[in-house]
């Protein structure tokens, strides 16, 4: 029976992933910027007025930034094929022994001759229908989450202190108060600190990749950031791009691969020294736990489930963390 509820959860989960998505994005961006909502409520401001600067700050932040990377990554994605093009030759002449090696061991094996089939050219095309069909679900699912961030700020106060007033006695509703505030705090720190890391990240790329002349640093230094909040996956990920990108550009091996190389030096510093200096034990996880996390919500949810399941996995270890009866969950997930 257990087996079963598991199951048709997943398949809820999966179902009505449009819906979730959405609530549970808003949900972690307003726990982010609760404290400082709630810092400009102590001083004395409406509430109401704090989280519409700070939302019309965000969204004025994020528009600038999506402008100015939009032409670059629009003029990668259309110069893409002629770029891949340009990059088999580099490639083939350097799989062509391993190629030969793998027909020479395939005709003793087999007695025969073995062919190579003539591959056709990948082609991309994307319609203009398709851009036009795709643009009112982005906009309405942005649309979404910047709503429900705005009334998170502005009402998540008042729903936590009523679902409080909801247990039936003293203490429980002690226990849930200080258990609801620490997670509160906890989550929104660890949000906040796993952004400007990624933040920084981001930028140290961006002016690495300036400094070996790589085009569209800002670009790359984004992608950077946004990919490393999927923990090891994103920054073999980015890795790999850099490397790409770095043998479309150079003609020799050794510049072209030292951009990635640079990149998995920083993040290996960044891994093992800066985010654990700055987060605490407490906050690391397991890699087996994020792993598995991560395979299954990115199973689930895709692209968006990835990003958000360490988020989800922390938040989970730290209420398990206070919850009676799982705490055996915390220490499992915990490195």
């Amino acid at each position: 029976m257990n087996l079963l509820l598991v199951l048709a959860l997943m398949y809820t989960i999966t179902l009505i992933k449009g819906l979730l998505i959405p609530l549970v994005l808003a949900a972690f961006i307003g726990l982010a910027l609760n404290p400082i909502v709630a810092s400009g409520a102590r001083l004395g401001l409406p509430r109401w007025l704090c989280a519409s600067v700070l939302m019309l700050a965000l969204i004025a932040g994020i528009g600038t930034g999506i402008s100015a990377l939009a032409t670059p990554a629009l003029g990668w994605f259309h110069e893409a094929p002629v770029a891949i093009r340009g990059f088999v030759p580099k490639l083939k002449s350097v799989l062509q022994p391993i190629e030969a090696a793998s027909r020479a061991t395939q005709s003793l094996v087999t007695g025969q001759t073995v062919r190579t089939p003539a591959s056709s050219p990948a082609t991309m095309a994307i319609s203009m229908w398709d851009v036009v069909a795709t643009t009112p679900k982005v906009l309405a699912a942005v649309l979404t989450v910047v709503l429900l961030v705005f009334f998170f700020l502005i009402y998540g106060d008042l729903l936590l202190r009523r679902l409080v007033e909801s247990a039936p006695s003293f203490g429980v509703k002690r226990h849930a108060v200080a258990i609801v505030r620490s997670i509160q705090t906890e989550v929104s720190r660890y949000i906040l600190t796993t952004t400007l890391i990624n933040l920084m990240l981001g930028a140290v790329t961006a002016g690495m990749l300036w400094l070996y002349h790589m085009p569209d640093p800002l670009l790359w230094g984004a992608v950077a950031m946004l990919a490393n909040f999927i923990p090891y996956v994103g920054a073999i990920t980015t890795t790999t791009v850099l490397a790409l990108v770095g043998l479309m550009n150079f003609n020799d091996a050794g510049p072209a691969l030292l951009p990635a190389l640079t990149f998995a030096g920083i993040t290996a510093v960044e891994g093992n020294l800066v985010t654990p200096m700055i987060q605490g034990r407490r906050m690391r996880l397991s890699p087996i736990a994020i792993l598995l996390w991560l395979l299954i919500w990115g199973w689930l949810w895709g692209v968006p489930g990835a990003l958000l399941a360490v988020p989800m996995l922390t938040s989970c270890k730290l209420v398990a963390e206070r919850v009676r009866g799982w705490r055996w969950f915390a220490q499992m997930v915990q490195r």
